[in-house]
């Protein structure tokens, strides 16, 4: 069985978890009211309002006025998903972590240690709750699609089991809404086709749905109408890596809130890697668009590097050269051909350019890991602070 592991409102509440007086407050975290931006999640009582991720502050702002709005604390964050994914670990050897507050893990031959997929799965749950103070939902099947699908059910602190054989019957009682991967645009499409349920999209049958949508959307609607796994979160054999990646509830066509995104995202996998003692070779990312393409532009530079400014730089690159305006269903960034960090190592691109800020950046990230201050890396990675997305 493929458990998905999806924590509930994860920014939001680890806020709550560290300031209880706002347990049961709409939480926002992103930016401060008046300041550009964009939502990086929020409390459930939040998007009671209407509000949900990469949405404008302002528009979060004007739907919930009485939200509490909190910047991003990518560290602290951080801590609690790796203490989150050294639980993991303990349940399974094969985990994949897709984001900071999400996991795959193959339950596969695991039954004699801890018994059926429920019983894993309560263990699991109750084991984040007393170690880490968070509830979790998980999604359990014999695909990661299916299982993802699965953990947005009974959220949050939810449990949900498809049991082998049923991932069809399982697909055909989900209302087309919830057809996980399916973007606004195509949802659209639905709605001018008078496709209302899962089942009526597979009547359509695969040679139909490529002509409709496309081959890669056919093939993928096709697939995921007859419960099968679509494919989309097959792990990559080769080298060893690193990503994060993010789907977002309403597809993204602004380019300041991609470039916000992923600058978010270049700070969650820079101090991941310094965490982990590596330094990469290749940058890249990731990008769906609302039709299901999928594109994955990477470079791959001569020598190490560890800068975070480096990273950003190049990742900024590749979205503006690869994007081609149309609404972005999926946002992922990925460093890969890691290798460890030796101590006292110097980077190999640019060396006499960035040995310094390297050096700065390393102490930086061990004082935001220590808690001391609140430093900001704007410079650090090659932007004054207000050239940053997502700032006035």
């Amino acid at each position: 069985m493929q458990f998905h592991v999806d924590m509930d409102a994860f920014y939001a509440s680890v806020e709550q978890l560290d300031h209880p007086e706002l347990k049961g407050t709409p939480v926002i975290v992103g930016a401060a009211p008046g300041r550009r931006g964009v939502v990086s999640t929020c409390s459930y009582e939040a998007r009671s309002f209407g509000v949900h991720s990469a949405m404008p502050i302002s528009e979060a702002v004007r739907l919930c006025p009485q939200g509490v709005f909190l910047p991003v604390r990518m560290e602290r964050y951080l801590e609690v998903s790796r203490e989150v994914m050294d639980i993991l670990g303990e349940l399974s050897p094969d985990v994949r972590q897709i984001s900071v507050d999400e996991a795959f893990l193959d339950m596969t031959g695991t039954e004699g240690l801890w018994g059926s997929p429920r019983d894993a799965a309560l263990r699991l749950k109750d084991a984040i709750r007393s170690r880490t103070g968070l509830t979790v939902s998980v999604g359990a099947a014999t695909n990661r699609y299916i299982a993802k699908i699965a953990s947005g059910f009974q959220k949050p602190d939810g449990l949900t089991i498809v049991p082998p054989g049923e991932e069809e019957a399982f697909m055909s009682r989900l209302p087309i809404e919830k057809l996980w991967g399916a973007g606004e645009k195509t949802q659209e499409r639905f709605r001018e086709l008078g496709i209302r349920t899962v089942p009526q999209l597979k009547q359509i049958g695969k040679a139909g749905l490529s002509a409709l949508f496309g081959n890669a959307g056919g093939a993928f609607l096709y697939a995921a109408s007859c419960g099968q796994d679509p494919g989309i979160f097959r792990t990559e054999a080769g080298s060893r890596s690193m990503s994060t990646e993010r789907t977002f509830g309403r597809d993204v066509s602004d380019p300041e809130i991609l470039e916000a995104l992923l600058l978010g995202m270049v700070r969650e996998i820079s101090y991941r890697a310094w965490r982990e003692g590596v330094r990469s070779r290749t940058v890249l990312i990731k990008l769906r668009y609302a039709d299901f393409r999928t594109l994955n532009p990477c470079r791959t530079f001569p020598a190490f590097f560890e800068e975070s400014g480096v990273l950003w730089s190049e990742a900024r690159r590749l979205l503006r050269s690869s994007w081609n305006g149309r609404p972005v269903r999926l946002l992922g960034l990925g460093l890969g051909n890691l290798e460890d960090v030796k101590p006292d190592a110097q980077s190999e691109l640019f060396p006499e350019r960035d040995d310094r800020r390297t050096r700065v950046e390393r102490a930086v990230f061990e004082l935001e890991r220590k808690g001391i201050g609140k430093v900001t890396r704007a410079r650090l990675i090659g932007k004054k602070d207000d050239q940053v997305p997502g700032r006035p």
